[in-house]
């Protein structure tokens, strides 16, 4: 594949540093969401806990985390950037190592809900950077790559919270993983600027970026304003269905694969790398492949829709998950489909961009991601009763029903963002 940075090379790739950082930070959120969910069947041990004990905390990280999207994106477009990711990332590590301190289940939920109010603002933040830093052709290339940044991270979870909890307990895995995020805090602050202020990048790479952006507005957009426009409820409609399905194999897979095929946490690394290294590769090759169709000629509402489509067809065949023997049939068939959402997600982030103005990307890529908790806060609701009714054989049927959903969800989910966003048209967002 020929990636989009290596046709302007002549301009120069400060850029790719800034890409950099983006991807490393949503790494680092991903691990520091994970750590929970990778321990999960050890806490379950150590404190008593039920299946249905352990949706409940989670829960309230969705809770914490629709609160916190309702309000980052405004955040985010009145404060800019390099103080909003600096706020988000440094507030998340200091939530994530909380969880050592704590040993009921008040405690974690509360831990949870601090993590989800702080996690809130790391995708808005990378959608925005991303806006700021890349001209449109390069942007979906760009959300791949940050978005396969969460995969790295759900690859690096299961093969390092294991060694930690074996050498260390449970508690240092959290603050670990947690730690990392500060020393992130630094580079940021060190580095990050606006393109326009930026010391080490050149005037031919700056130009280059500004190519096809609309002319500059400042402030922010009114909330109902922007919520009067199809382009953003297109958007909202389609974080509601999908985002809930990657949280729940985020928070779940663990279980599963411990309960249906007696994998035990020191065995999670190779099935875990295999699906997340799956999900890296559609990230990245689902932006990427959309960006290839706009410079083949392909109009951006085609190629967006085009790639968004071939994404769902790949993820279909997650329903007969629980049907299969085999744990690797299983293991090829989630990260079939986790591959496939990133690359979904690639191309629906890089939409916002497409219709509407830098100056209120934040705040509908916020209103996105409420959308998406509660999604997550539903479906995490109903797994917690079908937990319940399933008890007695050990959650198969419960499993076996959220796979269903999983696979239907994106079908709704792009039918609803066609007819909502039939030529991804730039929102009129100025009266």
């Amino acid at each position: 594949m020929t990636d989009p940075a290596s046709a302007p090379s002549r301009v120069g790739r400060f850029r790719w540093v800034i890409c950099a950082l983006i991807f490393l930070a949503i790494t680092l959120n991903t691990v520091d969401r994970l750590v929970f969910g990778v321990l999960a069947p050890e806490l379950k041990k150590i404190f008593g806990w039920t299946n249905s004990d352990y949706t409940n905390i989670a829960f309230w990280f969705e809770v914490a985390y629709a609160i916190g999207l309702a309000g980052v994106g405004r955040f985010l477009d009145r404060v800019g950037t390099r103080i909003g990711f600096g706020v988000a990332l440094g507030g998340w590590s200091l939530a994530a190592m909380l969880h050592a301190a704590m040993s009921t289940i008040f405690g974690f939920s509360l831990a949870r809900f601090f993590l989800g109010l702080t996690e809130s603002g790391a995708f808005p933040n990378a959608v925005k950077v991303t806006a700021e830093w890349f001209p449109k052709k390069e942007r979906a290339f760009v959300a791949g790559i940050v978005g396969s940044g969460s995969s790295l991270g759900a690859i690096i979870a299961p093969i390092l919270v294991p060694w930690l909890y074996v050498h260390y307990g449970w508690q240092w895995a959290f603050i670990a993983t947690g730690g990392v995020g500060l020393l992130w805090l630094v580079l940021w602050l060190g580095i990050y600027r606006l393109p326009t202020k930026h010391p080490r990048l050149s005037a031919a790479e700056l130009e280059y970026i500004q190519s096809d952006l609309a002319p500059v507005a400042t402030g922010t957009v009114p909330i109902r304003r922007l919520l009067r426009v199809r382009q953003a409820w297109a958007f909202i409609a389609a974080k509601f269905f999908t985002d809930a399905v990657w949280r729940w194999y985020l928070y779940l897979l663990p279980l599963f694969f411990s309960q249906a095929f007696k994998l035990d946490i020191r065995n999670f690394g190779l099935p875990f790398l295999v699906i997340y290294v799956m999900a890296d590769l559609g990230g990245i090759a689902g932006g990427w492949y959309s960006s290839w169709l706009i410079r083949r000629g392909a109009s951006i509402n085609r190629a967006r829709k085009t790639a968004m489509i071939v994404c769902v067809a790949c993820v279909l065949p997650v329903m007969m998950t629980t049907h299969v023997q085999n744990m690797w049939v299983a293991v090829f068939l989630v990260g079939l489909a986790a591959g496939a959402h990133q690359g979904w997600s690639a191309n629906l982030f890089t939409t916002v961009s497409d219709m509407f103005p830098n100056h209120a990307v934040g705040s509908v890529v916020g209103f996105g991601g409420t959308a998406g908790a509660v999604g997550t806060m539903g479906i995490l609701a109903l797994t917690s009763r079908l937990f319940d009714l399933n008890a007695a054989s050990g959650g198969v049927g419960a499993y076996r029903t959220l796979f269903l959903m999983a696979g239907g969800a994106y079908v709704i989910a792009v039918v609803i963002f066609h007819l909502l966003a039939p030529k991804l048209e730039p929102a009129d967002v100025t009266s």
